[in-house]
């Protein structure tokens, strides 16, 4: 399993698309990025072959990667990464797996690939897993709640870590609109996160977040990928 999670990052063309690169942050932090991939949806083996061979030949560039699909929706999927700094990604980004999997994806896109840079908020050591379902959430505060919407995503990770069957939980704030984060979730089993979903640190999150959001509340449901 992935030390993260996620869900990330290729950028340029169709991944400038798939792996858009935005305003340069800190050369020396580490990079996270999510990158979102929607091919039609007759599509989904043919997408997930073709991110399967990025996946496998981009793991040298990254700190780590993988790739997830998404439970209901076979056709959707998730690149979630981290990058020594922000140069490792932009030369990863120049690179041939990425240019490879850009060609790839440009004749089976449904939708524009959408990529999303990150700082870490809350970041831990994940643990390893079998069966394990990952959760991937965008979530939006109106710009004057950016800080308060940290303060309670912060809260809400430190919560959840302890959470029976969580394995991983990081938070991260998106570089160019520090109002938006990414969370990124791994749980044993699908049980394990319906449980959390209604735990008390979960419920007064989402109580707290509804004031303060600027979108509905995206999260969605993913399996490793598996070829």
């Amino acid at each position: 399993m992935l030390r993260l999670f996620a869900l990330a990052g290729i950028a340029m063309t169709v991944i400038g698309g798939a792996l858009g690169l935005q305003p340069a942050q800190a050369q020396n932090a580490t990079l996270y990025t999510v990158t979102y991939i929607e091919v039609g949806p007759v599509l989904a083996k043919v997408g997930a072959a073709a991110l399967h061979a990025y996946r496998d030949a981009a793991r040298k560039d990254a700190t780590s990667l993988d790739v997830f699909q998404r439970i209901d929706r076979s056709n959707q999927f998730v690149i979630v990464g981290a990058w020594a700094d922000q140069k490792a990604f932009e030369t990863h980004t120049a690179g041939t797996a990425a240019k490879k999997l850009n060609e790839k994806l440009a004749t089976m896109l449904a939708s524009p690939t959408d990529t999303r840079q990150h700082n870490g908020l809350s970041v831990a050591p994940a643990k390893a897993g079998k069966d394990t379902i990952y959760a991937v959430t965008h979530v939006d505060v109106i710009p004057p709640e950016k800080d308060n919407g940290a303060n309670a995503l912060e809260q809400l990770a430190d919560g959840s870590r302890r959470h029976a069957g969580n394995l991983q939980f990081d938070v991260w704030r998106q570089t160019n609109r520090p109002n938006h984060f990414t969370v990124v979730e791994a749980w044993a089993n699908r049980g394990a996160f319906d449980v959390h979903e209604m735990q008390k640190e979960t419920r007064e999150f989402r109580m707290k977040l509804g004031p303060m959001s600027g979108a509905l509340y995206d999260e969605r449901l993913y399996k490793v990928l598996i070829r």
